[in-house]
């Protein structure tokens, strides 16, 4: 089930949205027009290692003997980024490849821009990273020695997901079903398309060793994305000024 549109129209332009998906697809193309160690060496360096982050190994002991060797081969100095929690917010405009960042912006298109409005551009820059690192958080977390960078929007846009479901579980949302060889568009609400999500998401820690799933997946961010995000948006939301009639 994947949802492509949703009902709920708004009023303003999603600046921030839109500037998202823009920059998530330059620095995938920079990273796929790098050859094939560069590429890597990349990701490691933008992406969160979750035992760097944790304190358990130095980020030199985490890169590959390949890729130090590549880079020697290649005088290129390898270093993480300084200071290394930076790497929360890079690793959320990396992704692994097309299908990777295709889901992620599809999400982030159809249910960023009502948060977005609700919340006022700013406020929802803030809410969006601050649910993306509590996301990378929970996946540290539950894997606090994995070397492999982590990276993707997909904890962010989880967060964006359960602030939706907060705010608009009754909107109606288009989704594409695929029945074997055919395909069908049913039409559900918001509340039940996402309350699914989230239930998978449980439903693939079943099977995953140190937090991440079969395919790579790091299921634990996307829980602890949408769990942020649906705690968090109230508080995120302007106050409206009461004003006196005389």
């Amino acid at each position: 089930m994947i949802p492509f549109r949703d009902e709920n129209p708004t009023r303003r332009f999603p600046l921030v949205v839109v500037a998202l998906i823009a920059a998530n697809i330059v620095i995938f193309l920079y990273q796929v027009l790098l050859p094939g160690p560069a590429a890597q060496v990349f990701a490691y360096t933008h992406g969160a290692i979750p035992a760097v982050l944790a304190g358990q190994v130095s980020f030199a002991e985490a890169l590959p003997s390949s890729l130090r060797q590549f880079a020697s081969l290649n005088h290129e100095p390898v270093a993480a980024l300084q200071p290394i929690w930076l790497t929360l917010f890079t690793a959320m405009f990396l992704h692994g490849n097309l299908l990777h960042l295709g889901g992620n912006m599809l999400f982030l298109w159809v249910f960023g821009n009502n948060i977005e409005e609700a919340l006022g551009h700013v406020r929802f820059v803030l809410f969006y990273f601050l649910c993306g690192a509590l996301a990378a958080g929970a996946q540290i977390l539950m894997s606090l020695h994995s070397l492999a960078p982590m990276i993707g929007a997909s904890g962010a846009i989880a967060g964006v997901l359960g602030a939706y479901y907060m705010k608009y579980p009754r909107a109606r949302v288009h989704c594409l079903v695929f029945l074997v060889f055919f395909v069908t568009v049913v039409v559900l609400p918001a509340g039940l398309v996402l309350l699914v999500w989230f239930l998978l998401q449980i439903l693939y820690t079943a099977g995953s060793v140190g937090g991440v799933g079969a395919e790579g997946v790091a299921v634990f961010a996307h829980i602890g994305g949408f769990v942020a995000g649906w705690a968090l948006v109230r508080r995120f939301e302007p106050r409206r000024r009461l004003r006196w009639v005389t």
